[in-house]
């Protein structure tokens, strides 16, 4: 029995350093990563990192560059993702809205969610001011905290578990040169004051505003920015817009309660499935 659990335990660890090392080739995006930077990303060993995304080129859940020889997200994990291809509630409660923001304010808005130690942007709705700014690609993954919607999302969080992410997340933060700590003291700012605001955005000569979207229960669903050129986003124009970002962000989670609501009846007694009764199984597909 005893042997038995140290198969499983190793068989567990196993797969989490394999998730580990995607979730760090997907954060390359179209640009790829190299071994040095999966490996220094996941605190594992060269030849481990090495083992590991030789199966994952293998089994096509990753791609190596020939020109290059950074690792990229495979087209078999591309695949799997069409197996779901409903959008998150908050996503399509909020899709409209960005769209009208976009246009109204002229500015390139964003939604982003938390996918554990992560943030990953789920929406982005160029503005219809001819500058744009286009700082981070729909599906783009960055530790938490990196960004001004990851800022509203990790100081949402009890801060031993923001702590703790930081913790997890120190190598990679490092390497985009933010500090850990001076991190935490920003994602508490941003709790308290009810934004996040980064006067140097992720582009350089732009500025960058986010508030949190929260589910009735007033648990932080996303984090909604706007970003825009340095002269777009002048010092008096930050509060009332975030104050406009944070009325949009009500909205937006009633919205997303509401479309939870609805998709709850339906899975329960329509979408083609009868729930199983005393006279036998449930009869699916019909």
């Amino acid at each position: 029995m005893a042997a038995d659990d140290g198969i499983a335990t190793a068989g567990a660890q196993s797969v989490r350093r394999a998730l580990a090392v995607l979730r760090i080739v997907a954060a390359g995006q179209e640009q790829g990563v190299r071994l040095v930077d999966v490996a220094h990303a996941t605190g594992l060993n060269r030849p481990t990192v090495h083992r590991i995304l030789r199966v994952l080129v293998e089994e096509g859940a990753a791609e190596q560059d020939p020109a290059t020889r950074r690792y990229l997200i495979g087209r078999e994990v591309s695949l799997m993702g069409l197996a779901r291809s409903a959008r998150p509630p908050v996503q399509a409660a909020a899709e409209p809205h960005l769209r009208a923001l976009a246009e109204t304010e002229g500015e390139t808005c964003f939604l982003t969610i938390r996918n554990g130690d992560d943030s990953v942007c789920l929406v982005r709705q160029p503005g219809s001011y001819p500058i744009k700014v286009l700082s981070i690609a729909v599906g783009a993954r960055r530790p938490l905290g990196a960004g001004v919607s990851g800022l509203v999302l990790l100081g949402a969080l009890p801060p031993a578990d923001a702590a703790a992410i930081v913790l997890r997340n120190a190598p990679r933060l490092q390497a985009l040169g933010i500090a850990p700590d001076q991190l935490l003291q920003r994602a508490a700012a941003a709790a308290a004051h009810g934004y996040a605001y980064a006067a140097v955005g992720v582009v350089p000569g732009s500025r960058a505003v986010a508030v949190p979207v929260r589910a009735s229960d007033g648990r932080v669903l996303a984090g909604l920015a706007v970003a825009a050129i340095t002269e777009r986003l002048p010092d008096d124009r930050v509060q009332p817009l975030a104050a406009c970002l944070a009325a949009l962000a009500t909205q937006i989670g009633a919205e997303t309660h509401e479309a939870a609501a609805r998709s709850s009846l339906k899975r329960r007694y329509g979408g083609g499935s009868r729930e199983q009764s005393d006279d036998g199984p449930a009869i699916s597909g019909l």
